[in-house]
């Protein structure tokens, strides 16, 4: 009787199971038909006028005219208004967040910016529609939908890309035929190159890895290499047989000429260059005058040590492009924990032995402009910071001698 009640137990749970699998397997069935009107797209939307809106952005688009269900799958949602947002940013300890939002709604959005969107729907299968469905509802979910933003590497533009590559049945072949050098900096540097106070910002803190080559997939961190990518783009299966990955493009919200202000009046190079003259003037003043311009050496020295702890700060971020800086040389945060006996010596006329080392670290520092891309002027700033300190340098050992 017992191995009959056990018998009787397995054969529920086999007819459970089967059920459920039944269920399963209609649903997909079903879900896999409504497929066939569906149609998902890849937003690009263009540059804005501020900072963080410089480089564009990526959505996808999924039309359910099925269930009348039209949204937009948005990967970099965040809050400026959250505590210290921007060392958090620059440390690269940022939390973007996955949204959905109304198509109609994202469009109008960027359309009273004056941004442009451009919409490539996509050629794909119903089996492939539904992968990325899946995907983005499985993204949706409260414990998938934050996610550690990185700039480079981890975007809005990166995940929307992984999302449609990675579930696509086959291989996406971009058909690149450029064979150009480009870096990370060499490529935001078209998109900041018209706003020189933020290209300046970026430089100082890029580091030598943002000079390193990089691969047309690493490129596509930019939305409008992306889009362009799509554009050459085909989907190859298992038999080798190819289609295009892009079914048609059009323009959403047309571009429109954007009017962006003028900004700071001075632009970084001269005020680099104002600067370096300055300095030379004063140190050319002070040789001939045989006075002794110890408080300008404070000033100097202070703001050079300031401008060193940022970077030296940059040693701990999450950003491997801002971790090894050959600026270090020149910003050097050893100046300002050194300024109280650098400055005591140069007051009473003396050099400090730091200065000399100091020398020899921006002997290094031009070096390494070999490797490493410098901001416009800043190698000027260094070779007039040298020479003023070897002329110190110079002299105390002269008057030594004699």
């Amino acid at each position: 009787m017992k191995h009959f009640k056990s018998f009787f137990k397995c054969l529920q749970l086999v007819f459970f199971l089967l059920l459920t699998n039944t269920a399963s397997a209609t649903v997909d069935s079903l879900r896999l038909a409504e497929m066939d009107s569906v149609e998902i797209s890849l937003l690009t939307c263009g540059p804005g006028k501020e900072v963080y809106t410089l480089y564009g952005h990526t959505a996808i688009r999924v039309n359910n005219p099925v269930r009348q269900n039209d949204i937009v799958a948005n990967y970099g949602i965040f809050s400026l208004d959250k505590s210290f947002f921007v060392p958090l940013f620059v440390f690269g300890i940022t939390d973007y967040t996955m949204a959905l939002s109304l198509y109609e709604s994202f469009c109008n959005s960027y359309a009273s910016e004056g941004r442009w969107v451009k919409e490539q729907k996509l050629n794909l299968s119903s089996t492939d529609k539904l992968a990325i469905v899946s995907a983005l509802e499985i993204n949706y979910l409260p414990e998938n939908r934050v996610y550690r933003y990185n700039y480079f590497y981890d975007n809005c533009t990166t995940r929307a890309r992984d999302i449609i590559v990675n579930n696509i049945a086959g291989r996406v072949d971009y058909r690149h035929t450029n064979d150009s050098v480009v870096t990370y900096r060499s490529a935001i540097h078209v998109y900041n190159a018209g706003h020189p106070w933020a290209q300046l910002g970026n430089d100082l803190l890029l580091g030598i890895k943002a000079d390193m080559p990089i691969t047309y997939e690493q490129q596509q961190f930019l939305p409008e290499n992306l889009m362009n990518d799509f554009d050459n783009a085909v989907i190859i299966d298992d038999n080798g047989n190819e289609k295009p990955l892009v079914e048609s493009t059009k323009w959403v919200v047309a571009p429109t000429k954007q009017e962006h202000g003028s900004g700071f009046p001075i632009k970084p190079l001269d005020a680099i260059m104002i600067l370096s003259l300055l300095i030379f003037i004063f140190t050319i003043i002070e040789n001939r005058k045989r006075k002794n311009f110890w408080l300008l050496d404070a000033v100097i020295l202070s703001a050079d040590g300031i401008a060193g702890l940022i970077l030296l700060a940059m040693v701990f971020s999450q950003h491997p492009t801002v971790q090894l800086n050959f600026q270090i040389l020149l910003f050097c945060p050893v100046n300002l924990f050194l300024l109280y006996p650098v400055v005591k010596k140069l007051k009473s006329g003396q050099c400090h032995k730091w200065l000399k080392v100091w020398c020899i670290l921006l002997i290094i520092y031009l070096f390494g402009g070999l490797l490493q891309h410098y901001p416009d002027g800043e190698i000027m700033l260094a070779l007039v910071l040298m020479v003023r300190y070897l002329i110190k340098i110079i002299i105390e050992k002269k008057n030594r001698i004699s």
